[in-house]
């Protein structure tokens, strides 16, 4: 498979939308949220950027689907150890209930996008035309987390539409990335390990993250080559990096309806979002280097 051309226009657009929308698992003020609903203050950082706590993370995020059980939190977010995840949700609802910290997931959000952004910044009317003509009436069957997303009402904010749409949008892409790799047949741990040879990560780093031991790397890396995807020394076969790209291929794909109602207009709408997520990463918002721009750097 051909990985040497430019990345794919749904790939820019998601590259142009996470640092907007991800900045919510870094935003000061959604921690400050968190902690005051009882959750532990973050202690790790990454440069300037405050990484999330746990079970904040994964409670407030799985508040989008409602107060469900920390196994269907694993499930929707799919790439974690569900054993990490499970006891993570389960401490979260013994502090707070799912409208009250999807609440403060908003607030933390909006506070941390109006403080760097402003409540007016360049491009706001346009932006929120062309993220509401991308998500109206956009099905969510198989997509547990945009389905959250879409039963929300828009927060009464100047950049409430843009924030709930812009989340929508992002989780849509999640949920059929999911669903493109389980596809291709793989787990939660040999995706990993698939990824970060595709981003150009050291194995065993970015994937031991998401809570998983080395017994189960090895698990995994012996069914990678088993498929002839990986070598001995654990690379890529040719074969692997296709099957790799193939999952990026099938994402790309399952975006077409929102890329069919943005039309020609979808690099208007990346051209208005680069400079937001811009200034969201000079602020130490997000991540110098999320997974996207990682993912970019491989195209």
């Amino acid at each position: 498979m051909d990985r040497s051309t430019a990345p794919s226009p749904e790939r820019r657009l998601g590259g142009a939308l996470e640092p907007v929308i991800g900045q919510i698992y870094f935003s000061a003020e959604a921690h400050d949220a968190y902690a005051a609903l009882g959750f532990e203050r973050p202690t790790q950082r990454s440069g300037e950027v405050q990484l999330p706590d746990g079970p904040a993370y994964f409670t407030s995020r799985g508040s989008l689907m409602g107060k469900v059980s920390g196994q269907v939190v694993a499930s929707a977010f799919a790439v974690f150890n569900p054993v990490v995840v499970t006891a993570c949700v389960e401490h979260g609802w013994t502090l707070v209930d799912a409208p009250t910290i999807c609440a403060a997931r908003d607030h933390g959000a909006l506070a941390q996008l109006e403080r760097i952004l402003g409540a007016d910044p360049t491009g706001r009317s346009r932006v929120e035309e062309l993220l509401a003509r991308a998500t109206d009436g956009l099905g969510v069957e198989g997509r547990p987390l945009a389905a959250g997303v879409s039963g929300l009402d828009e927060p009464d904010h100047p950049l409430g539409t843009i924030w709930r749409r812009g989340d929508l949008l992002r989780e849509y892409r999640g949920d059929s990335h999911t669903a493109a790799w389980i596809t291709a047949g793989f787990d939660a741990v040999q995706i990993g390990l698939l990824t970060e040879l595709y981003w150009g990560l050291p194995s065993r780093s970015y994937a031991r993250t998401r809570g998983w031991n080395d017994d189960d790397f090895d698990r995994a890396s012996d069914a990678l080559r088993s498929r002839a995807l990986l070598d001995a020394d654990g690379q890529f076969t040719t074969a692997g990096r296709d099957a790799r790209e193939h999952v990026e291929f099938l994402t790309d794909a399952q975006m077409a309806p929102v890329m069919d109602r943005l039309g020609d207009d979808v690099d208007e709408l990346i051209a208005l979002l680069d400079p937001w997520g811009a200034a969201i990463r000079a602020a130490g918002g997000y991540l110098a280097s999320g997974p996207h721009d990682l993912a970019a750097e491989t195209a």
